[in-house]
């Protein structure tokens, strides 16, 4: 059942108005209307930008994640585990990203296998400081480093490996993320005193900008934002996931997970710049199934699907920036384009995602967003493998879920389980969990990951007795 209208458009949020005002965009005329296809080349100076109502600095509203860079041979970390990552290739991206008005880039100690925050550094440190606005986090998601001594050394070691003497723009990274989110929060930042040091760091300006990244325990979003009101910690911006999917279905396809309308509204209404990561949710929106991508590309055939998505989460006021992590120089172009300028959503069209959100709601997918950040399994499962697999079956239509007796179960069957092997090496499948939740820990979907191994597993087992 479609959740009512009036919750479900965003742009009655703000009290029914359009929230793109043209004091907060760019004209929304240009490059062909402010529409984008693939083969488009991005104007320059055309990028659309958002004032940080703090400092009053001009940030693009594309920002650049550096979480899936490439590495060399082509592909990512994930593709090729111990490859390299391409620095000549994270220079030329960088340098084409900033030619073009992008300003923002976001990193963290905990990327790429700890690699992400040195190769920004390299590409960022050939440019002029004034440029760029750097964001990176205190990622001191293990125990180990959950300490006063450890948490401080991260971000001193991030500065050095990003060669600045001050980060724009700092964030406790996942609060609310564990099995106890408030537990985990309070171990991390509270108890031995790092957030108050953060807070210090601020005011001798090496830290410009003080925020946090949410996923989880939303006890500990309404946490922060209580000390925010009460005058214990400001918070200058904070960084949620928001797409046209999880506005209204978050909690839906995960019970302990938020709605981004209840986490936008709340940032909005303190007048906290909201950042948003998974505008596409890890790829998902990029890639939906034929009969959605045939209702876009009906609707406007110029537009690419991730363009829909892109442009829902830079339409609404306080947006800061949207982040994306771009491994291809293709993705980088047309994702300029897309903001170069910004055409936002109306609500004609915003009507229109949301019932697309209904119709990929109901496919039942795994909330998977393949972060990583499960990765590695002490087991060598490769889980967001699995899941993509099964996943993409279901958007393809190559589920074979309606009975061995349905004309089309053994067309499904073959295909699901040739492509599983094909995905996934035998050695990484689902059959090799033993549930031991050291991954569940680290989801920031806080997916039951070794319950949906097991069904998996089980599902193809059948699979595979059914000949």
């Amino acid at each position: 059942m479609a959740k009512d209208i009036n919750r479900r458009n965003f742009l009655k949020v703000l009290g029914g108005s359009t929230v793109a005002t043209s004091a907060l965009l760019t004209a929304c005329k240009g490059l062909n209307n402010g529409k984008t296809s693939a083969g488009q080349e991005p104007e320059k100076g055309k990028m659309t930008y958002r004032t940080n109502p703090k400092t009053g600095e001009k940030v693009s509203i594309l920002g650049y994640g550096m979480m899936r860079l490439p590495v060399v041979g082509g592909g990512t970390e994930r593709d090729h585990p111990d490859a390299d990552i391409d620095q000549e290739m994270v220079n030329r991206q960088i340098d084409y990203a900033l030619e073009h008005g992008l300003n923002y880039i976001d990193t963290s100690p905990a990327y790429c296998k700890g690699r992400s925050e040195r190769a920004t550094g390299i590409a960022l440190h050939r440019h002029d400081r004034s440029e760029y606005f750097i964001a990176t986090k205190l990622s001191n998601f293990s125990p180990a480093t959950w300490s006063r001594e450890a948490s401080i050394e991260m971000f001193e070691n991030s500065l050095r490996e990003l060669q600045v003497d001050y980060v724009d723009y700092l964030l406790l990274h996942g609060i609310g993320i564990g099995i106890d989110g408030m537990a985990e929060f309070y171990h991390r930042y509270i108890d031995n005193g790092v957030l108050d040091w953060l807070v210090e760091q601020r005011e001798k300006g090496r830290i410009r900008n003080l925020g946090f990244s949410y996923h989880g325990d939303i006890n500990v979003f309404d946490l922060a934002l209580r000390w925010h009101d009460e005058g214990r910690y400001h918070w200058d911006f904070a960084q949620i996931e928001m797409n046209y999917l999880d506005w209204n279905y978050a909690d839906e396809i995960n019970a302990r997970n938020t709605d981004a309308v209840y986490l936008y509204g709340e940032l909005h209404k303190r007048n906290i710049p909201a950042t948003i990561m998974e505008p596409l949710l890890g790829g998902r929106l990029a890639n939906v199934p034929d009969n959605i991508v045939a209702k876009m590309k009906q609707r406007e055939p110029e537009n690419s699907v991730a363009s829909w998505a892109f442009r829902f989460a830079g339409t609404p006021e306080g947006v800061l920036t949207v982040l994306s992590g771009m491994t291809y120089m293709e993705n980088l172009r047309e994702n300029l384009c897309t903001f170069s300028p910004l055409h936002p959503i109306s609500e004609e069209e915003n009507a229109f995602l949301m019932e697309i959100a209904d119709d990929i709601y109901n496919l039942k997918t795994i909330p998977c967003n393949e972060c990583n950040y499960c990765m590695p399994c002490p087991y060598g499962i490769n889980i967001p493998a699995v899941f993509s697999h099964y996943n993409k079956c279901i958007k393809e239509g190559n589920m074979p879920n309606k009975g061995n007796q349905h004309p089309d179960y053994q067309r499904a069957r073959r295909a699901f389980l040739i492509g599983y092997d094909r995905d996934v090496p035998r050695l990484r499948q689902s059959n090799h969990c033993i549930g031991c939740g050291q991954c569940v820990t680290h989801c920031p979907q806080r997916i039951e990951i070794p319950a949906e191994m097991r069904r998996i597993d089980k599902f193809v087992e059948q699979l595979k007795q059914d000949v």
